[in-house]
């Protein structure tokens, strides 16, 4: 049986988890998730996880920051004056918003806290410095 190796096109089914159990993502209920190994498509860790896999075979594996979302960074967090903000937009807290950068890029942010004068924004991914779990299952290696 053929094991998956970087190159092949895979199928996995899988699902995420944090430390406490929280659940962040899943492709239960949806068609499993396609990439081809070596592309970049997903976060590294699941991808050198499913090397070696055959198809069915299930396994779970621990995903450290630096292979999926990065360490957490202070620099990517920013207040600003609730003045800057476009009279049509009242920020709060866990609101996601789209800025475009002086160099013409746009770059995701989400509100973490607002009060009376000041918006604090955050840069970082949600899951930016978590250690993340994943149980994955190989469905299909093409």
């Amino acid at each position: 049986m053929s094991r998956a190796k970087p190159g092949d096109t895979v199928k996995i089914h899988y699902k995420g988890s944090l430390n406490d159990g929280t659940v962040f993502d899943s492709s239960e209920g949806r068609e499993p998730l396609e990439f081809k190994i070596g592309e970049g498509d997903i976060i590294p860790g699941v991808e050198e996880a499913v090397i070696g896999m055959k198809p069915d075979e299930v396994k779970t594996a621990t995903v450290p920051p630096e292979k999926a979302y990065g360490d957490y960074r202070e620099e990517m967090v920013v207040e600003v004056d609730k003045s800057q903000f476009p009279e049509h937009i009242d920020p709060s807290v866990g609101q996601q918003l789209e800025l475009r950068q002086s160099d013409g890029q746009t770059v995701v942010v989400r509100v973490t806290d607002v009060s009376e004068e000041n918006v604090k924004l955050d840069a970082n991914h949600p899951l930016a410095g978590k250690d993340l779990t994943f149980e994955i299952e190989l469905k299909k290696i093409d």
